[in-house]
Formats: C-alpha cells, structure tokens, sequence
C-alpha cells in the first residue's frame, strides 16, 4: 500500500497542476477576442481530434497482450511491430504526398477507414492476416501525425482567423486527445477486458466504433483543402519538391532534425521505462504508471498553452531550447542507476518499486511534462515556417528515418545495457537543442534583417523620396527572393 502511495501522490500533483493550468488558460482566453465562429471551428476540431487519439489509445495497452492471448512468441511479436513501424517508414511519405494534393480532408477519412480495417484483423488468429493489420495500421498512424495538423493549419488561415490562435488549438488538442483521451482509453480498455469478460479483442472493436464516429463527423462537417493540387504535378514530383527544399532551407531541416530525434528517444524511452523501473523483476503497477505520465503530458501541454498564448513575449524558438536541454537532462537520470544493468529483466517479482526506481519514475514523469510542451510547440513552429503547399509530405518525410531507427531498435533492444540505450536518447536530445539553438539564431538574423529594410524604406520615405545610394531595396517578395534579401519569419 505504501509504494502506491507514491503513484496516487505522483498522479494527484500532476492532475491539480493539469487542473489549474488549463483553467487559468481558459480563464485567460475568455477575456481574449476570438470570435464565435473561431470557437466553433476549434471545439469541431478538438472533438475530431480527441476520437481519432482515442481511437489510437485504445488499441495500444492490449496489442501486445493480443498477440501473447493468440500464442505467439516474443519473436514473432517483434516482427508483427516492425511489420508497422516498417510500414509508416515505407507508405509514409507517399500517404503524406498523396494527402497535400488529394486532399487532406479524404486523408482524414482514410485514416479512418485504414484503422478501422486494421483493429477487424484482430479477431484472426492467423500471422500473415495480422501482419496486414499491422501494416494498415502503420500507413493509419503516418496519416495521423500529419493529415489533421495539415487540414487545421489549412483550414485555420483559409477562414481569416488570427495566427496567434493557432497555437492555443494546438496546445488543448495534446491536452485533451494525447492525455485526457489517453487515461481514459486506458480506463475503457481494462473495464472491457477484466470487468466485462469481453476478451482482448474488444478494446479493438471499441477503437473501430470511436474511428467510425469521428469520420462520420469529418464527412459531414469538414470542408476540403489541399497543398500541391497542380494537375501538372505529380505524387513523385511533389516528394521531389518537398526534398528540394528540405535541403535548401536550414529551418525546414533543423525542424525535420529536431521532430525525428526528440521521436526516436521518446519512443525508445517506452520500450525501456518498464525494466528501467524493475530492472530485477520488481513488481509495479504498469496500468498507474501509465496514467502518471499521460496526466504529466497534460501538464506540459497546458503550460505550453500558457507560453504560446503570452502574446509573443515567450518566443517558441528561444523557450523549446530550455525544453530540449532539460529532456536530455531527465533521461540522463537512468544511466546513473543502470551502468551494467541488460534490458531485459528477470521476472521474480521480488518486492516493489526501489528508492532509485522512484528517483526514475519522477524524471520520466518530469520528461511526460517537457513531452506535453513539444507537441504543440513543434506544431506551432511547422505551422510558421513548413510551406503550406507541402505540409503533408514533408512532416512524413522525417518520420522516415524515425521509423528506420524504431525498427532497429526493437530488433537489438537486448542487445545493449539500459544505460547506453538511455545515453544515446540524452544524446540525441542535447543535438535537438543545439539544432534549436542554430535555427533561432537564424530565426533571429532573418527577423533583424526585414526590420533593417523597413528601417531603411522608412528613411527613404521621410527624406522626400530620395534615393538610398549605398543600396537598392528590392520592393516586391519575388525581387527580395532574387537578391537574396532575408525575408521575415512566417510567423512575424
């Protein structure tokens, strides 16, 4: 009883914190001038937003537990996971692609359709169908993590509302559909399964009910809009386009750099966070733990809801370097505590968490709360400086090589001590910061820039008209772009 003590204390901090920070926020917007219409199209959203995850959430706690209920090995289980971790890798970009000129809308819809056909090979105890299974689900979760901040960012400033609203969105979107959704999916799952005796399968058949309603209510409410819908222009030319510029733009690569290393270390700290905490077979209550670090998220995702919503005197670019340089810091923790320790643990149940587990457990949950606050953040950032037309294609772009790098780690995970596993995420969260650092120092130039050629027209104008003879301006956008002017920052 004493060592749950410590969970309940963990999740009650974290939730009155949670709490109280999204009410101040709401508290705050209410007095703020967004419009009635703004409001509608952003609860519309949120509600979308909030099945789709849920419909996510709900399948993840029992997928594995499926395939052990089934009879297969831990092999087998490894391959059925690359099988859709390959799948996003390989489909990805194509989907993403496909998305920006086909319509992000019909992306939506087919996230839907794709998820829900991969939760009905559940009930088919046969490998070769699950694998199929896991291969929609896996071109499903590329849909995910780009098709709807596509159609938001799209839609949003198709409708003139103001940019600075953008991110608040985004920000209660993480709130509420990568927490509050995540909790209670959980919830739902484990009442399915152990209160009613409805099998594994059931969580999945609740998942493809939630995808069904949420993509009626996209059909129904959403209106279309595209990236690259040239008719001219093809799938391959448009992936040609967004590499083009990939690699001719530092901030587009510095964010792609950033988004697949901060990815590939968190995904690698949920393979590793159980026998991190139990590295001797130490029994822990993974269900509970679980919820403490979804309602940590919730924190970070309201206090990134308080910092992009400061009307612009917490800047993104400088307050995301703070954000990677304590991530890396967090997950430095298990490598003091795990120098020898090998990944898998021996199942002996030998008493509960340790004090150095609970040391662990609040860094996870503290690096749960810098996750909260780099979701919408990193979003906000795409939204200023990731072109409209390809915005699909090039966020899946960078889940390449994060799916490359998961792949390779689930087929080695045993291999290497948890305390080189943790060092390399640390190391991968200290190049995110100084790629944030090298892309708001270039942020910041291009800034100082457009404000010394206004400075510059200003003068002119104020001096009757009178030519400037150590320089001519360009006037128009094409003309900057020629004379290799710096033009502002999109979100200026």
């Amino acid at each position: 009883m004493a060592g749950l003590d410590v969970y309940w204390s963990i999740f009650a901090i974290a939730a009155v914190l949670a709490a109280s920070l999204e009410w101040a926020n709401r508290r705050g917007k209410s007095s703020g001038a967004t419009t009635r219409e703004f409001r509608l199209f952003r609860n519309n959203y949120l509600v979308v937003y909030s099945l789709m995850m849920a419909g996510d959430w709900l399948q993840g706690p029992h997928v594995y537990a499926l395939y052990q209920h089934y009879g297969f090995g831990m092999g087998d289980i490894g391959k059925l996971f690359i099988a859709g971790f390959g799948s996003s890798m390989v489909f990805g970009t194509v989907v993403g692609a496909l998305a920006d000129k086909h319509g992000r809308k019909r992306a939506a819809l087919t996230y839907c359709l794709t998820y829900t056909l991969g939760c009905l090979t559940k009930h088919f105890n046969n490998f070769w169908i699950l694998a199929g299974g896991r291969v929609l689900c896996g071109i499903a979760t590329s849909l995910l993590f780009s098709a709807f901040e596509s159609w938001l960012v799209a839609e949003h400033n198709k409708r003139g509302f103001s940019s600075d609203w953008l991110g608040n969105t985004f920000s209660q979107a993480v709130f509420l559909g990568n927490g509050l959704m995540a909790i209670l999916a959980g919830q739902v799952a484990n009442v399915l399964v152990e209160s009613f005796k409805l099998g594994p399968v059931a969580p999945f058949d609740a998942a493809a009910t939630v995808l069904t309603v949420g993509g009626l209510i996209i059909a129904s409410s959403w209106t279309e809009n595209y990236g690259d819908a040239s008719e001219h222009s093809s799938t391959v030319e448009g992936f040609k386009k967004a590499g083009a510029l990939i690699w001719n733009e530092p901030k587009i690569a510095l964010l792609g750099a950033m988004q697949s290393l901060f990815e590939a270390a968190m995904y690698t700290f949920v393979f590793l966070w159980t026998p991190a905490l139990s590295p001797k077979g130490e029994h822990i209550p993974h269900g509970m733990i679980f919820s403490c670090f979804m309602v940590s998220s919730m924190v970070g995702s309201a206090i990134a809801g308080r910092l992009l919503g400061s009307g612009g005197k917490w800047k993104v670019e400088r307050y995301m370097q703070v954000v990677f340089a304590l991530s890396a810091a967090m997950l430095f923790v298990p490598v003091m505590y795990h120098q020898s320790t090998p990944t898998t643990a021996s199942a002996k149940n030998v008493g509960g968490i340790t004090f150095d587990g609970k040391v662990q457990l609040v860094a996870f949950c503290c690096f749960e709360v810098l996750v909260g606050v780099f979701w919408p953040s990193m979003m906000t950032m795409r939204s200023a400086y990731v072109p409209e037309e390809m915005r699909s294609t090039i966020i899946n772009f960078f889940r390449v090589p994060l799916n490359l790098f998961v792949c390779v780690v689930l087929y080695n995970v045993s291999a290497f001590p948890l305390a080189t596993m943790f060092g390399m995420c640390t190391l991968f969260l200290l190049v995110c910061f100084l790629c944030q650092r090298h892309f708001a120092s270039i942020v910041h130039w291009e800034q100082a820039g457009s404000h010394f050629d206004e400075d510059v027209h200003a003068e002119a104008g104020s001096s009757g008209g009178k030519a400037v003879e150590f320089a001519k301006l360009p006037t128009s956008e094409e003309e900057a772009s020629a004379a290799g002017a710096p033009k502002a920052a999109a979100s200026e």
